[in-house]
């Protein structure tokens, strides 16, 4: 068969041109890629054999093999593992196979250090490769396939690939890398061992290095494979045996992540449920966070035989950015994922291994620079567990972040704890206001009363607020109440001595004349009007029974989901201390009061919902009462 010239993905066009610009400055990484990918292959094989023991053949003992050619220029990483059909070559090597990865490559920034830290996190560890070779040759034969099945695929990294048949005496893959001039380091066999050393110590399967032996005399020396790697399944060690190093290179082993986990948990448990587990979180949020769909979990290993990739049976959704494994014995060899969905050790270890990822986080928590870090990554995503995972809510409430009128919108990192310690007397409620955007939050009117009397607020405007809110009634025994509720308790709580509330400059007379003009003017426009004493410095706001009441943040989610969302009617306040209000009542024309009880009736909306129905209207009536 004569060798076939195919274009790759446009995708992947892209990313090579990317490692053609030199992304990455630590070239050595390259290796640790290509170990891992092999690797891999082993891992696949050994589950493949459970079923068909016939594909190991006559070769049952898995290893990684490393050879460098000093006069061909060339550096050779092969293995013994699945290996790969003519078909799955030009589909696994001309594609990234993998959900989102044109939109990510798209939203690349021209930041060429934020690109290199940013690439590995889709996995693309074999294009890796072009960043020290100029070409790459690879020839593998599947397991299933037969010596003259074979497949040899070719680039320069271009934009095209060649692939064709060709003859490979056993199973596994040879990566053949034709390095540039400038990166023939890499055929040093002392760089070779450290750079192995360094990234692949801790892979279970024994990775062997083609080395020199010392010759006698007038002697060729003679060449012998040397393993180089411990071999060890890192998980299977004590964990006091592991140094924070060898956490972090099994990691980006595990993951392809290039940057360092910002924190881990090692546990090893026995007794009614036997398993080992190492669960990480990244320090960068992945790119398709949000993208629910996308298969993610834990790899899984059965009594450490690799069974499944990102099994995602032992966490819940909102855990999904958590990476690494859980090792037991306690599932089956031949465990599928419809199984797993139904098995009773599955929800045990799930319980189990949720638990250890709250711990994680509450650990972390101690260092106030790394849990920011996390939570600016994250925080957004632990927030559904507050509604889909009521057995867990109280852990996920003590890790939970927010800005606060007291701290600041651009200052996420006040917990629910400080907040309750520093209540003023009387406050027996937790406060919290949504609203679209940060800004918004922090100047809204409803505000003005809390901060009078020294309570402090809840910022929150992130869309999906108003759904944990939604789930939450109550933390250590104080209910969470939104400001812009028509109930608003503030009775017990005292105002700041600094600050005490100045006496109505109005009688109680006075106040329900003004009520009943509004009422008037306003008829079926609103529920109800009355004063408030929640406004300091605004004239007027709306406002609604809390548990009933659907904020303009919620109406558009119910809106954008295609439900149809009620007519609401709102009870207005108004401030009657505010120059504002006190323009409109000394107007004695009913319309021209008429025209001020609608513009104070929009501003309040407009404060609330960001937006009017009639802004034209709104527009006209202000500019009319503004030029008289």
């Amino acid at each position: 068969m004569a060798a076939e010239t195919h274009v790759f993905q446009t995708k992947v066009s892209k990313l090579l041109k990317l490692l053609a610009n030199s992304l990455y400055s630590n070239k050595e990484v390259f290796l640790r890629e290509l170990v891992s990918n092999a690797s891999d292959a082993i891992d696949k094989l050994r589950f493949a054999a459970i079923a068909k023991p016939e594909l190991l053949g006559s070769d049952p003992v898995f290893s990684i093999r490393i050879s460098a050619d000093k006069e061909a220029g060339t550096l050779t990483v092969s293995d013994n593992g699945i290996g790969m059909t003519l078909e799955e070559a030009n589909e696994h090597l001309g594609t990234i196979a993998q959900s989102g990865t044109e939109d990510f490559l798209e939203h690349l920034s021209a930041d060429e250090a934020k690109n290199a830290q940013q690439i590995g996190q889709f996995g693309v560890g074999f294009y890796s490769s072009f960043i020290v070779a100029d070409r790459v040759t690879v020839v593998s034969r599947a397991a299933t396939a037969g010596e003259n099945e074979a497949v040899r695929w070719e680039s320069d990294g271009s934009g095209t690939f060649t692939s064709e048949l060709t003859t490979r005496a056993s199973r596994g893959t040879d990566v053949i890398l034709h390095l540039r001039d400038e990166d023939k380091n890499f055929l040093d066999p002392w760089t070779l061992r450290e750079t192995i050393t360094k990234y692949s110590d801790h892979i279970s399967t024994p990775v062997y290095l083609l080395e020199e032996k010392p010759a006698e005399e007038g002697k060729t020396p003679e060449k012998d494979w040397v393993q180089v790697n411990d071999a060890k399944a890192l998980w299977t060690l004590p964990p006091k045996e592991v140094t924070d190093d060898q956490y972090k290179e099994f990691y980006k082993h595990l993951t392809h992540d290039w940057e360092d986990p910002l924190c881990w948990a090692h546990n090893r448990v026995e007794g009614d449920l036997e398993y080992t587990s190492l669960l990480y979180c990244p320090s960068v949020a992945p790119y398709d966070l949000y993208n629910r769909d996308l298969q993610k979990g834990l790899k899984l290993f059965v009594e450490r035989v690799f069974i499944m990739d990102r099994a995602d049976a032992f966490l819940p959704n909102y855990l999904r950015f958590i990476k690494g494994l859980v090792d037991t014995n306690d599932l089956p060899l031949n465990v599928s994922r419809e199984l797993l969905q139904e098995s009773r050790v599955a929800a045990k270890l799930k319980k189990a291994l949720t638990r250890r990822a709250l711990d994680m986080f509450a650990k972390l928590a101690d260092d106030k620079e790394k849990y920011g870090v996390f939570w600016t990554q994250f925080g957004r995503v632990l927030k559904e567990g507050i509604v889909e995972d009521p057995d867990n809510k109280k852990a996920i409430l003590g890790l939970l972040r927010f800005a606060t009128t007291k701290a600041g919108a651009s200052d996420i990192t006040v917990s629910l704890a400080d907040y309750v310690s520093r209540m003023p007397e009387g406050q027996k409620n937790i406060y919290y206001v949504i609203a679209n955007t940060p800004e918004a939050a922090e100047g809204s009117p409803y505000l003005e009363g809390l901060k009078k009397k020294g309570v402090e607020v809840l910022l929150l405007w992130e869309r999906i607020d108003e759904w944990m809110m939604g789930a939450l009634t109550e933390f250590d025994g104080h209910k969470f109440i939104p400001a812009t509720a028509a109930d608003l308790e503030l009775e017990g709580v005292k105002a700041k001595s600094d600050d005490a509330e100045k006496p109505s400059e109005t009688s109680k007379e006075e106040d329900d004349k003004a009520v009943a003009r509004f009422k008037a003017a306003l008829g079926e426009k609103v529920a109800d009007v009355r004063v408030s004493d929640r406004l300091v410095d605004s004239a007027a706001c709306v406002v609604g029974q809390h548990d009933q009441m659907l904020t303009e943040q919620m109406r558009r989610m119910l809106e954008a989901a295609g439900q149809t969302v009620p007519e609401e009617k709102y009870t207005l306040e108004v401030n009657l201390e505010s120059p504002l209000v006190k323009k409109a009542l000394a107007e004695n024309d009913p319309a021209r009061f008429s025209e001020w009880a609608d513009v104070i009736l929009d501003q309040a909306l407009l404060s609330e919902q960001g937006s009017l129905k009639d802004p034209a209207g709104f527009v006209k009536r202000l500019n009319a009462l503004l030029l008289s």
